[in-house]
């Protein structure tokens, strides 16, 4: 683990490479798991007031989740989470016209329609943040489905936190960033001296 402040974060997240490779994957992230996105209070928030700007962008069967659900709600562990459409997808989730699966938050932030890009958990996927008393874990999650964006990472030489930077600045600031980075860059000098 590396520490800045008082996040710690995983070496994986500094020397894994990764690069979203969604011909290979389709948008399987937004299907997978026990529950919905984790979202944070003002997100939920922030989705229960922009909701009518975003829903005309999702699917029919999404819509009558959240009709039925709400457009937040609480999964079997306590934490406030996306609804699902049938156990399965995000509510939130559209198929492209390639079958891949993409947001219909981002898509209306795209088109300037909201200013709220999608929760925060979904833009720094696959690292996970979570919260303790005294300090912020920033861990890669693996996904057996995301071994292209690693394979697709190693070919561009990218890292994960390279590749997730604008994420890792919305969530915790570009000097952090520039921190981790120069952090990053020393360990992995390091390291490849001492292999």
């Amino acid at each position: 683990m590396l520490k800045l402040g008082d996040t710690l974060v995983s070496l994986d997240v500094v020397e894994k490479h990764f690069v979203c490779d969604l011909q290979q994957c389709k948008g399987i992230c937004c299907v997978h798991g026990d529950s919905g996105a984790p979202l944070e209070e003002e997100e939920a928030e922030l989705l229960n007031e922009l909701y009518p700007r975003f829903s005309p962008y999702m699917q029919e069967p999404g819509r009558r989740a959240v009709e039925e659900q709400g457009t937040s709600v609480v999964d079997a562990d306590g934490d406030l989470v996306t609804p699902l459409i049938d156990g399965r997808e995000c509510a939130y989730a559209y198929r492209d016209d390639h079958g891949i699966y993409k947001c219909a938050i981002e898509k209306a932030w795209q088109k300037k329609r909201i200013p709220f890009r999608k929760p925060i958990s979904c833009h720094l996927f696959p690292v996970r943040i979570r919260k303790y008393e005294h300090f912020t874990a920033v861990n890669f999650e693996f996904w057996k489905d995301c071994r292209p964006a690693l394979a697709k990472g190693e070919k561009e030489g990218v890292r994960v936190y390279e590749f997730l930077r604008e994420a890792l600045e919305r969530r915790f600031g570009k000097a952090w960033y520039r921190e981790l980075r120069e952090v990053a860059r020393a360990w992995i000098r390091h390291s490849s001296r001492h292999d």
